[in-house]
């Protein structure tokens, strides 16, 4: 036997005595206290160190060490079945500090994968939602579609991370995203990717009330909420709509800094982690509620709000302070982390799930609004159509060649288009004026097709908002109905 097979067979030997051994170790009780778990622990990275330098040094071809090192750290974070804590090498560290703090080139779609696919949920991309004004929202790309396919590539096989690498991209090129939705409408869109700037809020006025229309909590929301609330003040508002769909989250001390300016006391909201000692509680503060007293709140929801939305609209239900329209919310209950590490790459980890002021977790829940309002649903022969539509550049090429429509042009070429494509004049008004009027970058709201915020507006205008207010529950209270009594009987 040569020196060198010996040597491998020698090393070999030694990583499956550990592995061996290390097993042993952990069958023997499913409890072990805290030394054993930091020993075992221990024996398990000897194990890592082991087998990369195995590999490093006797792999039959050249090894970057770099690889190896990224490849384990992926590996390690995808093994917790966490899809909110994840492993940013150097490349996907600039994406990420792009998308939180400037702008990239992309397609402007906040997206997700679920753990596991069932009948109910696939296992492509999910769609949380698609930011105003970007390429993936004037296509009409809606929070709940499935993106099936990038470039023809099935996202079943893709991470997380590789679907959003090649959606993202150099401004001014395209990337053709196959759109799957409600599981019976399928549709290719073919985008351009555009500069995504990390817009954070719009306001305007709508008669007498005031309309806050939050797009991401980033450093700088607070500051323009307070912007938004001095505009309204100044207008003599009597009442205020929250928009929080298609608003995936951001940062949580955003969401409590804004909630404070409308809570003057008691809890915004609180974190629990495996340690009783790094729990936290985030009160409010009297001297930062700027938001006037008596003025009644609607705010709107559905399954494209998130996370730090959630934190929001969770906070100002529990206190009374506001009315949730829509549809149930996406369920992100969790907190994460950044960590960035000594190679310019970082990883992103869960360390707490958060809980409401009357201590309710929406995670994988989500928040049910205290009024449901729903867009109407297409039948299966409308899904048809309306598939045909998108897949068709009859509006695009329309509205290239007039590019100064006004609403009465809109309604005329809708009639036209209705000839053809057999749709509810209304849907067809809405898909025009994404194309006319957002591509103008002014549009705020439209009342024309929102049935959800022109519920929010009714609310305020024609009913009691303080008998809505004793109406409602708090999440711990439809936390406590979700589950069966106990009747002292088992099955």
């Amino acid at each position: 036997m040569s020196k060198r097979i010996y040597r491998l067979c020698a090393k070999a030997c030694i990583i499956f005595c550990l592995v061996i051994f290390t097993s042993q170790c952990f069958a023997q009780s499913s409890s072990v206290s805290a030394k054993e778990a930091a020993d075992s622990s221990l024996k398990y990275l000897r194990i890592i160190g082991s087998v990369y330098n195995f590999a490093q040094q006797n792999f039959v071809d050249e090894v970057d060490a770099r690889r190896l090192y990224e490849g384990a750290m992926k590996g390690m974070l995808e093994a917790l079945g966490d899809p909110y804590t994840v492993y940013f090498n150097t490349e996907e560290m600039k994406q990420f500090n792009e998308t939180t703090m400037g702008s990239f080139g992309g397609v402007g779609l906040s997206i997700t994968k679920r753990e596991s696919s069932t009948a109910d949920v696939l296992p492509y991309v999910y769609v949380i939602s698609a930011l105003e004004n970007t390429p993936g929202a004037r296509a009409g790309i809606l929070p709940g579609d499935y993106i099936k396919e990038v470039d023809g590539v099935s996202t079943a096989e893709l991470s997380l991370q590789e679907a959003t690498d090649k959606m993202r991209g150099q401004v001014g090129t395209s990337v053709e995203l196959t759109v799957l939705r409600n599981k019976n409408i399928e549709f290719k869109k073919k985008l351009v990717r555009a500069l995504i700037e990390v817009a954070s809020v719009k306001y305007d006025m709508i008669g007498s009330f005031g309309y806050l229309h939050i797009l991401q909590f980033s450093p700088e929301t607070a500051r323009r909420v307070e912007e938004a609330i001095d505009f309204f003040k100044q207008h003599n508002f009597t009442g205020l709509v929250i928009d929080l769909r298609n608003d995936g989250g951001g940062f949580m001390t955003s969401a409590i800094e804004i909630a404070d300016k409308f809570i003057d006391s008691g809890p915004i909201v609180s974190t629990k982690s495996r340690f009783e000692f790094e729990n936290s509680v985030y009160n409010a503060h009297v001297d930062k509620t700027t938001f006037p007293r008596g003025i009644p709140i609607a705010i709107l929801i559905n399954k494209g709000t998130a996370s730090a939305s959630e934190i929001l609209a969770g906070a100002l239900k529990d206190n009374h302070l506001a009315y949730l329209i829509g549809e149930n919310s996406y369920g992100k209950g969790s907190v994460q982390q950044f960590i960035p590490l000594s190679e310019n790459d970082g990883i992103k980890l869960t360390i707490a799930r958060y809980y409401s002021p009357s201590d309710a977790n929406i995670d994988k829940i989500g928040i049910p609004p205290d009024r449901e309002v729903l867009f109407p649903v297409l039948s299966d022969e409308e899904g048809k159509i309306f598939s045909d539509l998108m897949k068709s550049d009859a509006i695009k090429d329309y509205v290239d060649v007039h590019p100064d429509m006004t609403e009465r042009d809109i309604t005329a070429y809708a009639v036209e288009l209705q000839r053809q494509y057999k749709l509810d004049l209304r849907t067809l008004r809405r898909l025009v004026r994404l194309n006319a009027t957002f591509l103008k970058g002014g549009f705020v709201y439209d009342t024309d097709y929102d049935v959800q915020l022109n519920a929010a507006v009714d609310m305020l205008k024609n009913e009691d908002f303080q008998m809505l207010m004793k109406s409602t529950r708090t999440l711990k209270e439809l936390e406590a109905s979700r589950q069966p009594a106990d009747d002292g009987t088992k099955s």
